[in-house]
């Protein structure tokens, strides 16, 4: 064998770093010594490393597989910054010409390229292979290598044929690196490789600067999240949605309310997407809204925050997604909102699929819910679901150690579980288990007879929640095991057996509640009072004195609860009057001015700290209906017409035409009513509103009498405000 390389020295002359972080040295020896290698090591870790300083100190081109055009420009790019050859590594994939990859192949023939990144796509077109036999390969790296197994959160078909291609190319020994994986998948990829006999290195999951909160996800998530980013100002921070259109929406809220965030997804034209990753890289931008796609081997060791707006589909996305905050060991907050509602809707978006994904899906989004739902340490639950033991009582650094719930005692629960699964022969999983214990007569519990079982009914006595939290912490405990290949079918251990001769204490937290029942009401104009009455009194002055002047009623200008809430958010600028209800773009051009001098004047005088984020600023969004039907209006289609156009009723097409014009937008609807009114009838409800001091329809129609109906009085309110007001 040759001498034995001087592995710290080189890792100096290189990259710089005076020594390997905890496995990269036996890696690259594994490596360098030809044998095939398996490296599991969490975000952070520095897995690049383990490929990058061999490929430098052996002979020919180590091919390195990757699945994103952005992480290989990435790493590309690092290489070269550490090397003076600018040919030292390259990559061939979709976004090259003809022509560059032309001078990749004669940097790479001619000696000066040892890495070459290839996307599992480009590795199997048929003129690559060819031309990658010429070349001498010094190893293959499969990186991400997670995205082989079904059973990974990012599977992708083009994955399993690596092995077939690299039997093609040319023999060399294999690296295969992932930042996630259940012993499940680990052994998924070791098999799809053909490297079952390869030697493993497995760091700890453990990153014990992360903290881990779950919030219930409220129709206030908008605010929280500006407060969350606001009171953490200047940190960097990703924020994950699962849709397009949710990143592009959340990205314009937050930049409303003053935050410097930019949108990034798979949709956007690619030089927006690059210069706004490129923007986060160097600090123009703190904040970037993402769908998952954003962050795979992005090396910013400084984000200081990932929050997850949606639920992720599997525990590994959300470890991998998570495991950018705080790279660098410093302080790094996970927020994740859930709600159950958004697993529904995942589950959902898997019909249509084959039936086995279909299950693997559902079994991913169980153990993130047990997850999510549970109160006992987040650590202790994730690393557990990586394989690992966490023996520590307390992390320290999660929501559910900060916060710890009573516990209670539940080793007849337990006993009841265990009974209830060996009286199933070990064959079903947990939610028929719990049907059972429940005594409820489902379909399927029928047709297996099951409720002929001693066992059927015996928890009766508790909720299905309560059942579900005995389960998910008898698994952590190692009295359960579940099988993951065959659909999550639970099983008792050893253990377990023994516990149900000898019972002992089995003390265990009660979930967290995520009930829909916790929601805050979204903010309402007028439900309340206003809190500043003397500011309320001074609006009210303000607004009588204009009403004298311009000849309209004082609910014209502005109505009660728009000045509720004035006296509420001391709005002093136009754009923040918007926010207020009922104030559109046109009512604050036309009266705001004098309300916003007289909220500053006040504040000032009585040295009011303004509640600025007590409201969040909307993006004006005037939803579809609204567009189209002012649209409509325009193009003079009858309002009846609208109504059934739209599939409304009648009465709700006014509620909507009422919220236009009472928030200051202009409509003509005098083609409508001089087809169904008379002239004289409308000019009476016309004058009735101009001289009385209220608009309320009560009012009218009790003052008005029995000849006008109800819609009639609506629809010239709704004239005499657009005219009048706006």
């Amino acid at each position: 064998m040759a001498e034995k390389i001087n592995l710290a020295e080189e890792l100096k002359k290189h990259f710089g770093f005076d020594k390997f972080k905890g496995n990269q040295e036996a890696i690259i020896q594994n490596v360098l010594d030809g044998n095939d290698t398996f490296v599991l090591m969490p975000t952070g870790g520095g897995k690049s490393l383990c490929y990058q300083l061999p490929s430098l100190l052996m002979e020919g081109t180590a091919i390195v597989i990757s699945p994103l055009i952005a992480l290989m420009k990435n790493q590309v790019d690092a290489m070269r910054n550490f090397s003076e050859e600018d040919g030292v590594a390259h990559f061939i994939n979709s976004s090259l010409n003809k022509g560059a990859i032309d001078q990749v192949k004669s940097d790479i023939l001619s000696g000066k390229t040892k890495l070459l990144y290839v996307a599992p796509e480009s590795l199997t077109k048929d003129e690559n292979v060819e031309f990658l036999r010429t070349v001498k390969i010094s190893f293959y790296a499969v990186d991400e290598a997670h995205c082989i197994s079904e059973w990974g959160h990012d599977f992708r078909p083009e994955y399993r044929r690596i092995r077939p291609i690299i039997n093609e190319i040319g023999k060399a020994p294999l690296i295969a690196l992932t930042a996630t994986a259940t012993p499940k998948v680990q052994h998924d990829i070791q098999k799809n490789l053909g490297m079952v006999d390869a030697k493993v290195f497995k760091s700890s999951f453990n990153r014990p600067n992360l903290y881990y909160e779950v919030r219930p996800k409220t129709n206030n998530v908008d605010k929280d999240i500006i407060k969350f980013i606001k009171a953490n100002s200047g940190k960097s921070g990703i924020i994950y949605c699962l849709s397009r259109k949710k990143v592009e929406e959340l990205a314009e809220i937050l930049q409303a309310n003053g935050i410097n965030a930019r949108a990034y997804h798979a949709g956007m034209d690619s030089a927006t997407r690059t210069q706004n990753q490129d923007d986060f890289l160097m600090e123009k931008v703190d904040v970037i809204v993402a769908t998952i796609a954003f962050g795979m081997g992005i090396d910013k060791p400084d984000v200081r925050f990932v929050i997850h707006y949606d639920i992720p589909k599997s525990l590994e996305g959300y470890y991998q997604e998570t495991g950018r905050a705080g790279r660098d060991g410093g302080e790094g907050l996970c927020i994740t909102f859930y709600t159950n509602k958004d697993l529904q809707k995942l589950e959902k978006f898997m019909q249509g699929k084959p039936v086995a994904e279909q299950e693997i899906g559902k079994q991913l989004l169980q153990e993130t819910a047990a997850y999510a739902e549970s109160s006992i340490c987040r650590r202790k639950t994730l690393l557990h679901y990586f394989g690992e033991e966490y023996t520590e009582d307390n992390c320290g650094n999660c929501d559910n150690c900060l916060n710890p719930k009573k516990q209670i005692e539940a080793q007849d629960s337990l006993c009841a579980v265990i009974e209830a699964i060996l009286a199933l022969k070990e064959n079903f999983k947990a939610d028929y288990v719990i049907d059972v214990l429940l005594g409820k007569e489902t379909t399927e519990v029928l047709a297996h007879k099951h409720e002929d079982l001693e066992v059927f009914g015996s928890g009766m006595d508790q909720e299905d929640k309560y059942w579900n939290a005995v389960i998910r912490q008898a698994l952590i405990a190692g009295y359960l095991s579940k099988e993951v290949e065959n659909y999550g079918i639970l099983k008792v251990t050893e253990e377990g057996r023994n516990f149900l001769k000898n019972p002992k204490s089995f003390k265990i937290t009660e979930d967290n509640d995520f009930d829909e029942e916790s929601e805050e009401a979204p903010m309402r104009g007028g439900a309340s009072c206003a809190v500043d009455p003397v500011l309320y009194s001074m609006l009210k002055d303000l607004r009588k004195k204009l009403s004298k002047k311009l000849g309209v009623p004082p609910y014209v200008i502005f109505q009660d609860p728009s000045l509720e809430a004035m006296a509420t958010i001391y709005p002093v600028t136009l754009e923040e009057l918007q926010n207020i209800p009922g104030v559109g773009a046109g009512k604050a051009k036309r009266y705001g001015e004098e309300f916003c001098v007289l909220i500053k004047k006040h504040c000032d005088e009585n040295e009011i700290e303004r509640p600025e984020d007590l409201r969040v600023r909307t993006v004006a969004n005037k939803s579809k209906l609204k567009v189209s039907i002012i649209q409509s209006i325009d193009r003079k289609v009858a309002l009846d017409d609208i109504a059934v156009a739209k599939g409304i009723e009648f009465p709700e097409l006014l509620d909507e035409i009422e919220a236009i014009v009472y928030s200051g937008t202009k409509l003509n609807i005098d083609y409508f009513l001089n087809e169904i009114m008379d002239e004289d009838h409308m000019q009476d409800i016309y004058d009735y509103f101009r001289e009385s001091s209220t608009d309320r329809l009560e009012d009218a129609i009790e003052e008005l009498g029995d000849d006008y109906t109800e819609d009639e009085i609506r629809l010239v309110r709704i004239k005499f405000i657009s005219e009048m007001a706006n």
